[in-house]
C-alpha cells in the first residue's frame, strides 16, 4: 500500500532508508529534500518534448509518450541504482507536485513489495515549509539566539567556528553553507548553490540546533556573494550580540596566505576580482595591487588590502553596530591561541 505524507520534519525524514527526487536533474541541481537522491523519470530533454507535446498537439500522445519513457527510465533505475536494494527498505518519493512523476515510481516500487511513501505536495511543499520559517516565521523552526563574531579579514572568525564546534558548542556557518568567504576574493572552487537550495542548507542546519542554546555564527553582510541572508534569519542575526577578535597584523597575513591559497594561485581570479574592488580607490593604488597580483607578491598585497581596503571598511560597519559588545577576544591564530579564544568565546556565550 502506497502511503502518502505532509510531515517532512527532521524526524520524519530520518525515518527512511532513501529519499527520491524523480524530477529532472536541472530540477534536482536547483534544490532538493536533505539526503535526496535524483532518480528523474524524465530527464530535461524528455520532460521538454512532452511539454511541447502537450501545449501544442494532444495531451492524449503527450501521456502515451511520457508514460513509455517513464517505463523505460524506471526499468532503468531498477536494473541500475536500486538493483541493489533489499525488501527491507523504506523510500520516500517526490517529484514537482506530488502528482504522476512520483506516483508512477511509487506504484511500482510497491508492486516490487517496497515500502513506499509519496510526499503529498511534493517538492512545493518542502519548499513553502523553508520559506515560512526563514521568511515569514509563521511556522516551524524556532530562531535561536545568535551571537556573533566580528572583526577585520583576516582574523580567523571560520576557524575559530571550528574550533568551538569541536568543544561543543553549537555554532552556524553561513560561508560554508553559500560556499564563499562573504568579501569580492571569497569565491570558492564550484561556485555557490542556488538561493533555493542556500535556504534548504540554512533550514537543515537549524533543525540541528537547540534553540534553547546559545548559537555562535560570524557577523556576515545581508549578502555572502550572491545570496541572500532570509529575512527572519537577517533580523535575529542584526539583534544578537557581538565579540570582537582582535589579532597582530603580522600573523592576520599568515592566516589570508594559508586559507585563501586558492584564489592567491589563480591569477586570473585574483585580476577579476582587483577589478571589482570599489572605485574610490585611486588608479595607481589598485594598478600596483595588480602588479604585486601577478609577480605573485600576495604577502604584501593582502596586507595592503586590509590596511588601505578591508579595515576602513570594518571600522565604518563597527561604527554603526546597533549592539554593545559582549566581549573582546584575542588571538595570535597559532593553533593554540585559536583554541584558547575558543574556550574564551564559549565562557562569554555562557555568560549571555
Amino acid at each position: 500500500m502506497i502511503r502518502r505524507t505532509q510531515d517532512l520534519s527532521a524526524a520524519a525524514r530520518a525515518g527512511f532508508d532513501a529519499i527520491i527526487d524523480v524530477r529532472s536533474p536541472s530540477e534536482y541541481a536547483v534544490d532538493h529534500l536533505p539526503g535526496a537522491i535524483n532518480l528523474p523519470v524524465l530527464d530535461d530533454a524528455e520532460r521538454a518534448e512532452i511539454g511541447t507535446l502537450y501545449v501544442q498537439t494532444s495531451r492524449f500522445l503527450a501521456r502515451r509518450l511520457g508514460a513509455a519513457k517513464i517505463s523505460r527510465n524506471i526499468a532503468a533505475h531498477l536494473e541500475g541504482p536500486m538493483a541493489g536494494w533489499g525488501k527491507e527498505i523504506r523510500a520516500l518519493v517526490y517529484c514537482w507536485r506530488g502528482g504522476q512523476r512520483s506516483g508512477a515510481m511509487a506504484l511500482v516500487m510497491d508492486q516490487v513489495g517496497w515500502d513506499v511513501t509519496l510526499v503529498d505536495g511534493g517538492y512545493k511543499r518542502w519548499r513553502r515549509q523553508v520559506v515560512a520559517s526563514l521568511h515569514a516565521g509563521e511556522e516551524g523552526l524556532a530562531m535561536p539566539g545568535f551571537l556573533l563574531l566580528e572583526g577585520p579579514t583576516g582574523t580567523g572568525k571560520t576557524v575559530l567556528l571550528d574550533r568551538l564546534r569541536a568543544i561543543g558548542v553549537q555554532t552556524l556557518d553561513l560561508e560554508a553553507l553559500a560556499r564563499h568567504r562573504g568579501s569580492l576574493f571569497g569565491a570558492m572552487p564550484g561556485g555557490q548553490p542556488s538561493q533555493k537550495q542556500f535556504e534548504t542548507h540554512i533550514y537543515e542546519a537549524l533543525e540541528r540546533l537547540d534553540p534553547a542554546r546559545p548559537v555562535i555564527a560570524e557577523a556576515e553582510s545581508s549578502r555572502i556573494g550572491d545570496l541572500s541572508i532570509p529575512a527572519r534569519l537577517w533580523a535575529a542575526l542584526e539583534a544578537a550580540g557581538r565579540i570582537a577578535i582582535i589579532a597582530p597584523m603580522a600573523a592576520r597575513v599568515k592566516h589570508i596566505l594559508a586559507h585563501y591559497a586558492d584564489i592567491a594561485g589563480d591569477r586570473t581570479a585574483l585580476g577579476v576580482a582587483i577589478d571589482r574592488l570599489p572605485s574610490h580607490h585611486s588608479r595607481e593604488t589598485v594598478d600596483r595591487w595588480r602588479a604585486l597580483a601577478a609577480a605573485g607578491d600576495i604577502g604584501t598585497l593582502a596586507r595592503e588590502l586590509m590596511e588601505a581596503h578591508y579595515d576602513p571598511a570594518y571600522a565604518r560597519w563597527s561604527s554603526r553596530r546597533r549592539r554593545p559588545l559582549a566581549g573582546q577576544v584575542e588571538s595570535d591564530l597559532t593553533e593554540d591561541g585559536l583554541m584558547a579564544a575558543a574556550q574564551r568565546i564559549a565562557a562569554l556565550a555562557e555568560q549571555v
